[in-house]
């Protein structure tokens, strides 16, 4: 029984793992391969194996070793015409910031994956934050038919010193607008008013700009299973400010390259 509860609880965890590692590396194919990495080497070694079976922060610790054996990747030149702050933070402050802010570990929970104190790590993530409030503004568009949350996340964005130029509410409307405003960044719900898509707003806006683009969901395991092109950049509902912020920041930082 015990393994069982185990081994559900990994499956649990696998998805929030991906979501990091391809917030991390800015694209779902470069995260999913360094989770994949860590799968298969717990194939062979029954340390890492156990390791990774031992809660989420187990797994997560496991990933950071990984992740920091190698190189960090950077977004190749002219990805992004508006570059983030973020880009020139060193890789422990944005892997603290993107463990606080955006998968929801504690300051304590997050040293532990990063094999910090506790101190330390709160001296990171409040670096990291400083590094943010210097981003350079860019122009937004938000797709959401839900009125109360399009105006949280025009006044989160308008904080973040961005602007929203206009607001979808349809697949249909979000191609005219876009085409019409030409933001430099998309925060896209799933799930919209007439029964349409963000996904195939985002599809069709993909034909007019590489834009990078943030989701918004309130079931973003669904989309984090690896199994076809999903979103590297992925907020769970009910969100945070500070998730928010984080992401666009990472999106605006890896640019188009984080759309898969």
């Amino acid at each position: 029984m015990i393994r069982d509860q185990a081994d559900t609880d990994l499956a649990r965890a696998l998805p929030y793992l991906r979501r990091y590692a391809r917030s991390l590396t800015g694209r779902q194919s470069a995260g999913d391969a360094v989770v994949r990495d860590l799968l298969e080497s717990s194939l062979h070694d029954s340390a890492i194996r156990a390791e990774i079976r031992d809660g989420a922060i187990a797994l997560f610790r496991a990933f950071t070793r990984l992740w920091m054996a190698g190189d960090v990747p950077h977004p190749p030149s002219g990805v992004c015409e508006h570059s983030s702050q973020i880009a020139r933070m060193p890789s422990l402050p944005r892997q603290a910031l993107l463990l606080h802010q955006l998968e929801g570990f504690s300051i304590a929970q997050t040293g532990a994956i990063l094999g910090l104190p506790e101190s330390e790590a709160d001296k990171l993530v409040q670096q990291a934050l400083a590094e943010l409030r210097l981003d350079e503004p860019v122009r937004v568009l938000v797709i959401e038919d839900v009125g109360l949350i399009a105006s949280h996340l025009e006044s989160i964005i308008a904080e973040a010193g961005h602007c929203v130029v206009a607001n979808a509410t349809t697949a249909a409307q979000a191609k005219i607008l876009f085409a019409r405003e030409q933001p430099d960044l998309v925060l896209s719900d799933v799930q919209l008013a007439d029964g349409s898509s963000g996904i195939d707003a985002v599809d069709a806006i993909a034909e007019l700009s590489d834009a990078p683009v943030i989701f918004i969901t309130a079931f973003p395991e669904m989309l984090l299973t690896g199994e076809r092109p999903e979103p590297a950049f992925l907020i769970g509902k009910p969100f945070r400010d500070e998730t928010v912020r984080a992401a666009i920041s990472q999106a605006l930082f890896f640019g188009s390259h984080g759309r898969q």
